[in-house]
């Protein structure tokens, strides 16, 4: 049991080890789709919510 546990370890250090710290320029842009993909899934959301609920409500 210790053997494979020393194995994860091993391989979550050569992560790390590799990962370094995004530019200012990267991290807006990371940040800027992540926001406009939460807002489209809102928005699709929305309009799901519009259809189901309101929409019925205007025919009866």
């Amino acid at each position: 049991m210790a053997s494979i546990d020393s194995i994860k370890l091993s391989e979550y250090t050569r992560i790390l080890k590799l990962a370094r710290k995004p530019s200012k320029e990267e991290f807006t842009v990371i940040a800027k789709v992540a926001g406009a993909g939460i807002l489209l899934i809102g928005f699709i959301g929305f309009l799901i919510y519009l259809v189901l609920t309101e929409i019925p409500r205007g025919i009866m």
